[in-house]
């Protein structure tokens, strides 16, 4: 229970300290915005495959393989639902409602922050999936310490366009802070999901990988080439890819 707690704690702590990070950059240029992002993504990319799916297939063996497979398309099938329940964006920003309505560039930036919120509830359920996966008799620390260390430079990401589209600073803190409480909840919903019963452990690891799959490529990676930046967003994937591998060896 205790790597649970600190797991759940070392979350939503990495979001926050993002995100106060974030409030000494008055506006991050597009070029670095899109190169951390791309560093986000390639962290992410390793987690979900190194730390969920590939223990996913571990758990099933050769002749339950097709659960992982179903569980990696209902991840991904999960959140698609999610992106697709969008709430009303000016009840949470306290901006009004006809400038929302009239405001393309607005709306775009409040639907990515928006992005980030909703993938943080899967994301913790993959962290707190894999701290259940407890045949070995170890605690596998890789997918925690990999969403951690995405946590800061996506904290930091999310606050310039809060306050750029006028949102005040102290909702825009608000509102960080209730994005690291989701990851909270997800921790011990996926905890204890996972531990409900052994059968399903794949299913679910699956499941997390797939979830964290699509928004990578659904909304990472696609926000990473909007803006002519691909080239650097694409070795910083690399470079966030390989960080959390080399890691990972360190962490054996």
């Amino acid at each position: 229970m205790n790597s649970v707690w600190i797991s759940a704690i070392g979350l939503c702590g990495a979001t926050l300290i993002g995100a106060v990070l974030g409030f000494g950059i008055k506006e991050l240029p597009h070029k670095w915005n899109d190169t951390v992002l791309g560093f986000c993504a390639g962290i992410m990319l390793a987690a979900s495959t190194l730390g969920l799916i590939v223990p996913a297939f571990d758990e099933a063996g050769c002749s339950n393989w097709w659960m992982v497979v179903i569980g990696v398309m209902a991840g991904a099938w999960f959140l698609n639902v999610l992106d697709l329940v969008t709430p009303h964006l000016h009840h949470i920003t306290g901006l009004d409602e006809e400038e929302h309505r009239n405001n393309a560039s607005l709306n775009h930036i409040l639907l990515f922050v928006l992005a980030i919120a909703l993938h943080k509830l899967p994301e913790g359920m993959a962290a707190g999936v894999s701290m259940s996966n407890v045949s070995s008799g170890e605690t596998s620390w890789t997918v925690s310490l990999g969403i951690a260390i995405q946590n800061i430079p996506e904290g930091m990401v999310i606050i310039a366009p809060l306050l750029v589209a006028g949102v005040t600073r102290g909702r825009t803190l608000a509102i960080s802070i209730a994005i690291g409480l989701l990851e909270v909840v997800g921790v011990w919903l996926g905890f204890a999901l996972g531990t409900a019963s052994t059968m399903f452990l794949p299913v679910m690891l699956g499941f997390a990988g797939g979830a964290m799959l699509y928004v990578t490529s659904d909304e990472m990676i696609p926000e990473t080439h909007a803006h002519g930046y691909q080239k650097q967003a694409t070795y910083a994937l690399l470079l966030g890819f390989m960080t959390l591998l080399v890691i990972e060896r360190f962490f054996e």
